[in-house]
């Protein structure tokens, strides 16, 4: 059997804070508890120059990225292969073809037939589409590998929840739809996995009832909105009202989770952090692993595995069967996910060239990774070059003579040699007879730093330090002092005469008690504790990010999690309808 796993990590560190995925730090060990063969990754939020060697360098699997070329921590799809069970003839970064190979000017699109994946759209198919193909491609949202048995897509579709890219988000979907179809008509089977930011009908989406009502919109509207009803034609058993679109007549894939769930309700693969939509599993489904229908028997299994932390979205999964059907023979899974010859009834007869082994496109080839064998390699030390090999002297770098001032009379010493030599004198003064020529030498507080002064602080360790005074109160003693120490004062210096003999150094400044001056402080800097929900339960302050009058302010909700109903609930186990802003909050009661 052999496992597909789907999955939008919302950062490709992310998981690693959640078990079970925390014990065992390691992609690897993911990949074995996913019990997954290949695994596709989606919104990496990750550059290419942030890659780690134990993101790509994994023993035993090769990998495929598609990062974004201009947007920073944005989007990213990466593609995972166990190296044991399959191994592409083909990859491609991009959906449309217009990027070239590493290495090459030449577009996937223009390759020979034999070396390129194909079912690109065509030049009136791309006019159709309206959509910039180089600006599509780059925002790295789709990696394309090929087996002799399938095409596989993963991929990570834009959503178009704000309406600011609902031209960008349709152009993306009919390219994808288009291409999809063309390698259908060429005969080949299709693979499509990832986050498609779609869900089918009602029964995907928690939010279906209250989205119908707050639109007015009957079911035929709601299944009718373009992003759906495109998707739905692409589907078998996909709802579908009116005619077809034209090129569209026919659905090519398969719904590998629904059509094994068909009537399963809460079958969730995302959840809203914002209102901690998860543990009451107020969801959608919007991740998928569909295949072509001509192999949907194939699969003997297909789930979402909504325990598995680490995510705003979890895992989806599809299982082969070992055995299938294809072109009209039984043959083991393994003997059709690897180039022709390697295996044989599902054993291996011989290892791939090594020459072969690796695909352009892989990330093992990346020229920042080429060379590494093991994630140890960046840690290794280098012993430090010895000073006889490196030639510099631990002696302090004297200046060299073509700085010397050029109108000194000959034979007369530079101004530089003069300080030079002073700067060695005044430093061998202060040295200790003791001490070695080869060590530095410790210098001497300057002049001006008495027994008496007081040395430089470590710096203030706190604001409230800055206004805390460590002064006491002065008693009778010390003003009797400080009159004597400022009479003493003004007869040894003319320049404070001026100063009455009579006035105390003391009573210029008033004294503060620090225990009155750290409550006063503590007051300003101390946090109102937040209100009490209905539950009576400390709130969740939140802050509106909506455009409009009140963007940007605070507010305060019950801190349970929204419910199965999606809406605020009295008496009950769920969020409470409590709603207080935060400017009106006045921290009683």
């Amino acid at each position: 059997m052999v496992r597909i796993t789907t999955w939008n990590v919302n950062g490709i560190r992310n998981p690693f804070g959640y078990q079970p995925w925390r014990e065992n730090k390691t992609f690897s060990a993911m990949f074995d508890i996913l019990e997954a063969d290949i695994v596709i990754f989606q919104e990496l939020k990750i550059q290419r120059k942030d890659l780690r060697d134990d993101m790509v360098l994994i023993p035993g699997w090769d990998c495929f990225f598609s990062l974004p070329k201009h947007k920073k921590g944005y989007s990213g799809v990466a593609v995972y292969t166990r190296q044991a069970v399959c191994s592409p003839i083909r990859a491609e970064e991009g959906l449309l073809g217009v990027l070239c190979p590493p290495g090459t000017s030449t577009p996937y699109c223009e390759l020979p037939e034999d070396e390129c994946i194909g079912g690109y759209p065509s030049v009136a198919q791309m006019a159709d589409l309206n959509v910039d193909p180089a600006e599509l491609d780059a925002e790295g949202r789709c990696v394309v590998i090929e087996f002799p048995a399938f095409v596989l897509f993963g991929v990570y579709s834009p959503a178009n929840s704000s309406g600011t890219r609902d031209d960008f988000s349709h152009g993306f979907r009919c390219a994808l739809d288009t291409r999809i179809r063309n390698l259908a008509k060429m005969g080949k089977n299709v693979i499509l996995t990832g986050d498609l930011n779609v869900s089918r009908e009602e029964i995907d989406s928690a939010r279906s009832e209250e989205s119908m009502r707050e639109e007015g919109e009957t079911r035929e509207q709601y299944l009718s909105r373009p992003t759906r009803r495109l998707f739905n034609q692409l589907l078998e058993n996909g709802k579908v009202f009116g005619e077809r679109d034209k090129g569209r007549e026919k659905p090519v894939l398969w719904d590998l989770c629904r059509e094994f769930h068909p009537t399963r309700q809460g079958m969730y693969t995302h959840w809203e952090q914002k209102i901690n939509a998860r543990p009451g599993n107020f969801g959608s489904r919007i991740d998928f692993v569909l295949c072509s229908i001509e192999i949907k028997d194939w699969f003997c299994a297909a789930d979402i595995q909504e325990g598995l932390m680490g995510s705003d979205h979890c895992p989806v999964y599809a299982v082969t069967e070992d055995i299938v059907r294809w072109k009209g023979e039984q043959v083991h899974i393994v003997d059709i996910l690897n180039p022709l010859g390697i295996f044989k009834d599902g054993k291996r007869l011989r290892e791939l060239d090594p020459a072969k082994a690796l695909l352009p496109a892989s990330g093992r080839r990346l020229p920042e990774f080429t060379k590494r064998r093991s994630i140890k390699d960046m840690f290794a030390k280098k012993p430090p070059p010895s000073a006889a090999s490196s030639g510099k002297l631990d002696s302090p770098t004297e200046p060299s003579d073509e700085s010397a001032e050029t109108d000194r009379s000959p034979g007369q010493p530079s101004q530089s040699a003069l300080a030079l030599s002073s700067f060695k004198s005044s430093e061998k003064r202060c040295s200790p007879s003791t001490a070695s020529p080869t060590k530095p030498v410790k210098r001497s507080k300057p002049s001006f730093w008495n027994s008496n002064a007081q040395a430089p602080s470590k710096g203030q360790q706190s604001l409230k330090g800055f206004f805390a005074s460590t002064r006491t109160k002065p008693t009778e003693s010390d003003r009797t002092t400080a009159a004597s120490a400022s009479q003493s004062t003004v007869a040894e210096d003319d320049a404070t005469a001026c100063i009455p003999a009579s006035l105390s150094a003391v009573d210029a400044v008033p004294a503060i008690d620090p225990e009155v001056s750290r409550q006063s402080w503590s007051k300003v800097f101390t946090k109102k504790p937040p209100p009490n929900c209905e539950h009576g339960e400390p709130c969740t302050i939140y802050t509106v990010k909506k455009p409009g009058v009140n963007c940007g302010r605070q507010f305060f909700l019950c801190p349970r999690p929204v419910g199965p109903s999606g809406q605020k609930e009295r008496g009950t186990e769920w969020r409470c309808p409590t709603y207080i802003w935060a400017s009106e909050w006045k921290g009683s009661s």
